[in-house]
């Protein structure tokens, strides 16, 4: 029997723990995109449809239910999945994850229209600080493929943004938590079939066991280990600080086994990024805490 599961099936690793794993194994998904030359669309069928059937094995007592509101959150899980894939393959993995990791700041602009809450001063000061973050991602000598890779990682954001401000709807709740995600890939699993068979042809061994990996294990053993940690005590304030392991080991990961080396600017921007968005994080952990208390 594998270690950390007991006699009953359970996962028997600490909660938060699980939530680190989850993050260490989002991580690599820059390298493993990268280290294959399938085209974004043929990675993203294969990597979708697998994750989708890992997902819904470890889910199915849950249910698959749909409403409108899962409706538009599967639309837009699809579209992030993809619209990374692409900035991945066209850009940097560090200007790809960083850029993605602005979600948070367009959150903090949106979720005061969304659910009718007050604009905070030092919410505006993260949302300063993050823009000019991603102003570095444009600096210097570009080339044009790291500027669509770019804006491609920019939309996988925003995207990001919108599917989190959705999944806080009362309504979201009233399914699996995992419907979204599960529909989400399988819809872009269908939008890139055609790509995927159109190379088929050209499929090595090592495009198949990356599938198998990305599919499997960096979507699908993650987001059960990280539900497993959330289900189990593990604060979403706790979560989100450990989630900042991803963005930190992905473009580490790549400059390791690829020798990939980003950009100045880029680091610059990423790190102003990350660390404004901690810092909130941190701070929201003080400011409540006594609240609670």
């Amino acid at each position: 029997m594998p270690r950390g599961v007991n006699p009953g099936g359970e996962i028997s690793i600490p909660p938060i723990f699980c939530v680190f794993i989850a993050a260490v194994l989002w991580s690599t998904g820059g390298l493993f995109i990268k280290w294959t030359t399938l085209s974004a669309y043929a990675l993203s069928f294969g990597r979708s449809l697998l994750a989708a059937a890992t997902i819904a094995l470890f889910t199915w007592r849950q249910g698959f239910g749909f409403n409108r509101v899962t409706a538009l959150t599967t639309a837009l899980y699809a579209a992030l999945l993809l619209l990374f894939v692409i900035a991945t393959k066209q850009t940097t993995a560090a200007n790809a994850i960083f850029l993605q990791y602005t979600a948070p700041v367009y959150v903090l602009v949106l979720e005061p229209l969304f659910y009718k809450e007050k604009y905070r001063a030092h919410d505006l000061i993260v949302v300063a600080c993050c823009a000019a973050g991603m102003a570095l991602f444009f600096m210097g000598r570009l080339r044009p493929e790291d500027v669509s890779g770019n804006i491609a990682a920019l939309g996988s954001g925003i995207c990001f943004a919108f599917f989190i401000l959705l999944m806080r709807h009362p309504r979201a709740g009233e399914v699996n938590r995992a419907s979204p995600i599960i529909h989400g890939n399988l819809l872009l699993a269908l939008l890139t079939a055609p790509a995927f068979f159109s190379s088929v042809d050209a499929l090595s061994l090592h495009d198949v066991l990356i599938l198998l990996y990305l599919g499997v294990v960096q979507i699908g053993l993650a987001y059960t280990f990280f539900t497993y940690g959330m289900a189990h005590g593990v604060r979403s304030l706790d979560a989100g600080i450990i989630g900042y392991t991803e963005p930190v080991l992905n473009p580490l990961w790549v400059f390791i086994f690829l020798g990939e080396r980003p950009a100045g600017w880029a680091l610059a921007g990423g790190a102003i990024i990350i660390s404004a968005v901690l810092a909130h994080t941190l701070w929201e952990t003080k400011v409540r805490r006594p609240q609670a208390v």
